[in-house]
């Protein structure tokens, strides 16, 4: 690993595109979200030349509007799916103590009975098997709770129904942050890796095999060739576009569903601890998230537009109406802060298929040079990338392609701002005073940045004034800082605002003004370092604020339809320029 290799700077991503154009690689990855990152460092890792491409920005999709936990998914045992449960909790193990501890930390959740006997009978077996099936030891245990201790730890649940609870674990992560990281640990092993490359056709050779991709820079506007001796699709809910221009038969199809989040102030709910509740026909995440609580998620078939999914009023009106049932103070939509909503891909098979679909994911080879990998949870990424890496190999070998390829290691690969963590925290809180970062601001970096955060420090240190706050924050809010925006375009890829405060930060959805006021610092501050003139800014500026409007309005409509026609007013920026 060459951890020079990772930093996605502007003139690293032109550097790449003369990479892509004119190199053939072994393996071409479509779909930068988490599962398209982690087949990268997979194939990167076992030695294969490999390119990984994006139509927008890194985790721009289903891998930045998660419900931001890697957890086994209790409900999966009510289904006796055992075998999912005990592979998700392992890889929450492997996270949360080898390979990105630093994004990744354990939460309690509090699970309220309302049954004395059979609720706490079912719900503690349950719990038992959840704390030894699968990464036991990464967590505390579950523990029975009384009436008394529930309400001393969340004194905000309401009072009348509580007989008593359960207290477990899962883990909380940053998703954007995580499948970043991923992006540039990808990139650090060899990997050729850009954003705002949109796939417009797929090419064969002679015999009928996939051999590449015919791309548009939507930067520039500029189309060029990849050539690849395979390639794999991971584009999530966009899987069957490209299924069709691959050609061939596929056994699945994906199906879309909507999962809607929102976030109030901590201060709205009494209580030191998340919770966990059945909805009406699902399970509801309480969850803390800095200076929020994060409440989610729904669970609706999406028709609609694949690009920008929308909450509508009838989704945060379900969420409310869940959670206003065991709280002693209702919310209402005036205690909302943010609001977003992402696409899960779902597959589901087609008449006839013969392919066995009992797995959460999917991985298939339709014709040759084309493998698909698709379903699945964002806790089981690494074992689908594994998988879908098997398949194109197997591809390959059956080609006469390529010989022997080393078998994946990446459950011993800790993403790049997990090396040589201890050393950096030591360093950073010997450094921080004196550069004007505060023990507060020490913990915030540490966990969004783990060893990383020594380039941050580098840059402070001849931009002292980086250090203060990004505008627009709220008290309590969680301090993001100026110097974090800089560092987003110059190492992390961001081209455009909404790529910092969306997915390298959450303002657009941890600030009541989504982010409008700290917009126009980040403009300035993204603009100094990509050449902007006054009129750049003030496009990018209007974007994100007719962005905003577009998903405020969104908000009001009565069903998804009505929400996608507001929110379709203003798309991705890149989707625009060209």
């Amino acid at each position: 690993m060459d951890p020079g290799k990772s930093v996605l700077s502007p003139n690293q991503r032109e550097r790449a595109l003369g990479a892509l154009a004119e190199s053939e690689f072994d393996l071409l990855v479509i779909g930068g979200g988490v599962t398209g990152a982690g087949t990268a460092l997979d194939a990167a890792s076992r030695g294969l030349s490999v390119a990984l491409v994006e139509m927008r920005d890194w985790a721009s999709g289903t891998s930045s509007r998660s419900g931001k936990l890697f957890h086994g998914g209790l409900r999966y045992l009510e289904q006796f799916n055992f075998g999912l449960v005990r592979e998700a909790l392992k890889e929450r193990g492997l996270m949360l103590e080898k390979l990105c501890p630093h994004l990744v930390h354990p939460i309690e959740f509090i699970y309220p009975i309302e049954h004395r006997v059979w609720e706490r009978a079912y719900m503690g077996a349950g719990l038992f098997l959840y704390d030894t099936i699968g990464g036991a030891g990464a967590v505390p245990r579950h523990k029975h709770l009384s009436r008394k201790q529930v309400l001393a730890r969340a004194p905000g649940l309401d009072h009348k129904s509580l007989v008593g609870g359960i207290s477990f674990f899962d883990a909380q992560v940053d998703d954007s942050r995580h499948t970043l990281e991923l992006v540039r640990t990808a990139a650090a092993y060899g990997s050729v890796v850009a954003p705002a490359l949109k796939v417009v056709r797929l090419s064969h050779d002679d015999t009928g095999a996939v051999n590449g991709a015919d791309v548009k820079d939507l930067e520039s506007g500029n189309e060029f060739h990849i050539a690849a001796k395979t390639v794999i699709n991971a584009t999530g809910v966009w899987t069957d576009a490209l299924q069709e221009m691959a050609g061939g038969h596929s056994d699945f199809s994906v199906q879309a569903s909507k999962g809607v989040h929102i976030l109030v102030p901590r201060d709205r709910i009494d209580s030191e601890v998340s919770v966990f509740v059945r909805a009406e026909d699902s399970v509801l995440f309480i969850r803390t998230w800095g200076a929020h609580w994060l409440i989610g998620t729904t669970d609706t078939p999406w028709e609609q537009g694949l690009d920008h999914p929308a909450a509508s009023a009838s989704d945060i009106e379900y969420l409310l109406r869940n959670v206003n049932r065991v709280l002693n103070v209702e919310l209402g939509v005036a205690d909302i802060d943010g609001v977003y909503a992402g696409l899960r891909p779902l597959i589901k098979g087609k008449e006839g298929a013969t392919s066995d679909l009992s797995r959460e994911h999917a991985v298939e080879t339709t014709v040759p040079g084309f493998t698909t990998v698709a379903g699945g949870k964002y806790t089981t990424y690494r074992v689908m990338a594994e998988d879908a890496v098997n398949a194109a190999i197997a591809d390959l070998q059956s080609r006469g392609l390529i010989d022997t390829v080393a078998n994946s290691d990446t459950e011993n690969i800790p993403l790049i701002g997990a090396t040589d963590l201890a050393e950096a925290q030591t360093r950073l809180q010997a450094n921080a005073k004196s550069f004007g970062v505060s023990s507060e601001g020490v913990d915030h970096l540490l966990k969004r940045y783990g060893s990383m955060v020594g380039e941050l420090i580098s840059i402070l240190k001849y931009r002292p004034e980086l250090a203060a706050p990004i505008a627009g924050e709220v008290a309590g809010g969680p301090g993001y800082l100026r110097v974090e925006a800089l560092y987003a375009v110059t190492h992390e890829g961001a081209l455009h605002i909404d790529d910092i405060l969306t997915r390298r930060t959450h303002l657009s959805i941890e600030t009541p003004d989504q982010g409008l006021a700290a917009a126009e610092e980040v403009a300035q501050i993204m603009g100094a370092e990509l050449g902007w003139d006054e009129q750049r800014i003030q496009i990018e500026l209007t974007h994100y604020q007719d962005r905003v409007a577009a998903e405020r309005e969104a908000h009001t409509a009565v069903d998804d339809s009505g929400a996608m026609l507001a929110r379709n007013r203003v798309p991705d920026i890149r989707l625009t320029r060209v």
